[in-house]
């Protein structure tokens, strides 16, 4: 079991029921009117409620701010890449991170990838953070809604994407084009590396292409989160002007 603090994480948690909340921390005397209807929502849905102590809120949180309320719920769960596939056939978009170690990142890549429209985000299982308590409160409730895929080989993973028709586009500041020049449209799948060294030479051969976003500013280099969210965007933008209006 994991906990999940906050007013918006656990809304979404209950709302999404991706895995089961098994029951709620209420902190005592609190008049919050956002609590009073997570309350009538838990009480709608049948999830147990309990009436508590800040001390004991604080206790289950760890002292993370929890904002008065506190779900005990099942641990965060993997989604096979194949029901993603299955679920999304002919037009999907994927992010892939290659060895993204910081739990902040790796919650901010997921919340944003959620935000952008992306239908899944793939991890490998070894040199990557993975869905920690740290990482799903950093995604601040995108766990609940966006599939997060661990794949043994990522390397292996891109090679079968490309045989089911996706277009793969890695983040390299040395890429030969730009960002925004790329067509993002159809199956595609934008891999980005890790906070240190970027992408690995083996994940750079698997991209169909290397893309790069411009900086013409006096630093040139940008947090990967914030990278992938220029990206992601981009891609997201591309697609809905394709879609009939």
């Amino acid at each position: 079991m994991e906990t999940i603090c906050g007013i918006h994480s656990v809304e979404e948690a209950i709302k999404s029921a991706r895995r089961p909340v098994e029951h709620v921390h209420f902190q005592q005397g609190t008049r919050n009117p956002r609590l009073s209807k997570l309350i009538d929502l838990c009480r709608e849905r049948g999830i147990p409620v309990r009436i508590d102590p800040a001390a004991t809120l604080d206790r289950l949180s760890q002292r993370e701010h929890h904002q008065g309320v506190v779900a005990v719920v099942g641990g965060a769960q993997y989604e096979d890449i194949e029901n993603v596939l299955e679920r999304n056939p002919n037009n999907a978009l994927l992010l892939a991170l290659d060895g993204v170690q910081d739990v902040h990142n790796l919650g901010a890549l997921i919340r944003t990838a959620c935000a952008a429209g992306a239908d899944a985000v793939i991890i490998p299982e070894r040199r990557s953070a993975g869905l920690t308590p740290a990482v799903v409160k950093a995604a601040s409730g995108a766990v609940e809604h966006l599939p997060v895929v661990r794949v043994g080989n990522l390397a292996q993973t891109l090679d079968v994407l490309k045989k089911r028709n996706f277009w793969i586009f890695g983040l390299d500041e040395r890429g030969e084009k730009n960002y925004d020049e790329a067509d993002f449209g159809g199956n595609c799948v934008i891999v980005a590396g890790s906070e240190a060294t970027g992408l690995h030479e083996l994940l750079k051969k698997k991209c169909d292409f290397l893309i790069r976003i411009p900086a013409p500013g006096k630093i040139s280099t940008l947090n990967v989160s914030v990278a992938a969210g220029i990206v992601l965007f981009e891609a997201s933008r591309q697609r809905r002007k394709s879609q009939p209006k």
